[in-house]
């Protein structure tokens, strides 16, 4: 079995194997048709469950020709110009090398002695970061596995900066658009859901300040502790970027830390054209990205980024057999130190490797092209008397339903929305996503592919209107 160790006896295997394995994926990608089979999960479970993982079959080639029938054959292909349903993006091709190298060498970020370069590439990442952030000479970070723990370490940050201990006094505020691991972090820190006060959102989906400001007083007046204000740049549903300026204007005056949740936004950082509308973010005290959405990364690639990297001391442990004090005198760049991880891939590479070959204005011209459809897909939407759409896009993201011009209900109409976006999915030929509207059921593109046309967008308006026509048919008129 030591043959298929990876190591100096073997690296011919390897390259066989690795390129074997490569080109059954190249194939998949320029062969596929359709972002989705239709595959059901009843359809494929009992291909998986036949598998007898006790009876390894032995040869590489063998395993690739299993992998078609339980995974390549059915995966939901991202790369398809008519996948347009969640923030998944396609990923460019320096950072799938990146991925390649970074597995092969299998480095592991928590200490110096793992890692030795890869510990610098991320440094010099965090602070490229920073700096087009422009959070200052004091700030620092870390790589996360996404926006989740990002948001969770930043809140972790917050808690222990706060002014008092007393959980039960703390209160975290954030639009009613944000992200649920604001919740989710909330519980996870002995806080509790009820301490996130939910702030409403205009027509443009973007926080009231003007109710931020009065929730903040009446907390104060409560003898309660503002915690953490966390703006969205970039909500998920709907794209929307909260007033940053104001925000931060508000964190500064009750003593609150301001977070931002930049993991869809990110990439305007990289944008020539629409930087500007992350102005603010400057002022935040802590910054969620996530690469692997709009840098175009393969998962996972994301980080927490701080404005006074001496916060990250929150998260730092000491243990004797990995970075124990003394190293920290001795000046060892152990990254263990500011993480709530400790054994991390070196996913900082894919990202290191994309700006090298392609550079960050390649990155944000991708993602202005998206940007740009969307606003194009905004005027298809708009001029369609078959669809009603939600709001004028900032990023990439359309939200709309479909309203038969003879249903009046908003009950049928809902199912008729949510059948369309099924039959769609079980068809294959396109992939979108779904959500809900002050109740009512919505569906929505999420358009991260610079490869998808306004023709595609217009073609899936049309297969989604048949599919709720055919609903609405059989269930309504036949009744």
């Amino acid at each position: 079995m030591r043959s298929h160790l990876l190591n100096d006896a073997t690296a011919e295997s390897y390259r066989r194997s690795v390129t074997e394995g490569v080109e059954r994926v190249a194939d998949k990608l320029a062969t596929t048709r359709r972002p989705f089979t239709g595959v059901t999960p009843a359809e494929l479970a009992p291909t998986v469950d036949a598998v007898d993982l006790d009876k390894p079959l032995g040869d590489t080639s063998a395993a690739l020709d299993e992998l078609e029938s339980v995974y390549l054959r059915d995966a939901v292909y991202f790369h398809h110009p008519r996948y347009l349903g969640h923030l998944n993006c396609p990923v460019v091709i320096p950072a799938v090398l990146g991925e390649a190298v970074l597995s092969a060498v299998n480095s592991s970020l928590d200490t110096w002695d793992q890692s030795a370069g890869g510990t610098l590439i991320e440094r010099k990442l965090i602070d490229w970061t920073t700096g087009r952030i422009g959070l200052g000479p004091a700030a620092d970070g870390v790589f996360t596995s996404g926006g989740t723990q990002s948001n969770l370490q930043a809140l972790l940050l917050a808690r222990e900066e706060a002014k008092t201990k007393d959980l039960a006094k703390l209160r975290i505020f954030s639009s009613e658009c944000s992200h649920f691991s604001v919740q989710k972090s909330a519980t996870l820190l002995g806080l509790g859901a009820d301490s996130v006060i939910s702030i409403p959102v205009d027509r443009s989906k973007r926080m009231q300040s003007v109710v931020l400001a009065a929730e903040l007083e009446a907390c104060r007046a409560e003898g309660l502790t503002p915690m953490a204000i966390v703006a969205t740049a970039g909500t998920t549903d709907f794209g929307s970027i909260d007033p940053l300026p104001e925000i931060a204007a508000l964190a500064d005056e009750y003593g609150a830390w301001m977070h931002v949740d930049a993991a869809y936004g990110c990439g305007l950082l990289a944008s020539r054209t629409r930087r500007h509308l992350l102005d603010g973010i400057e002022h935040a005290d802590s910054v969620t990205v996530d690469y692997h959405k709009s840098f175009f990364q393969p998962v996972s690639s994301s980080a927490v980024l701080v404005r006074d990297g001496a916060t990250l001391r929150h998260a730092t442990y000491h243990a004797d057999y990995l970075n124990p004090r003394r190293t920290v005198a001795e000046q060892i760049p152990n990254q263990v130190d500011k993480s709530l991880q400790t054994t991390r891939r070196f996913d900082a590479l894919k990202l290191w490797m994309t700006l090298r070959v392609m550079g960050a204005d390649g990155v944000g011209e991708l993602f202005d092209e998206v940007c740009d459809l969307a606003a194009a897909g905004f005027e298809l939407l708009a001029a369609d008397p078959r669809y009603d759409v939600v709001v004028q896009p900032q990023l990439s993201t359309l939200v709309y339903r479909y309203i038969p011009e003879a249903v009046t209900s908003p009950a049928d109409i809902d199912r008729a929305n949510l059948y369309a976006r099924k039959a769609l999915f079980a068809s294959g030929e396109a992939v979108v996503a779904g959500t809900k509207v002050d109740g009512r059921q919505y569906l929505k593109f999420t358009l991260l592919n610079p490869e998808t046309t306004v023709a595609d967008i217009a073609a899936v308006l049309d297969l989604i209107a048949g599919h709720a026509e055919q609903y609405l048919g059989e269930n309504l008129v036949h009744a």
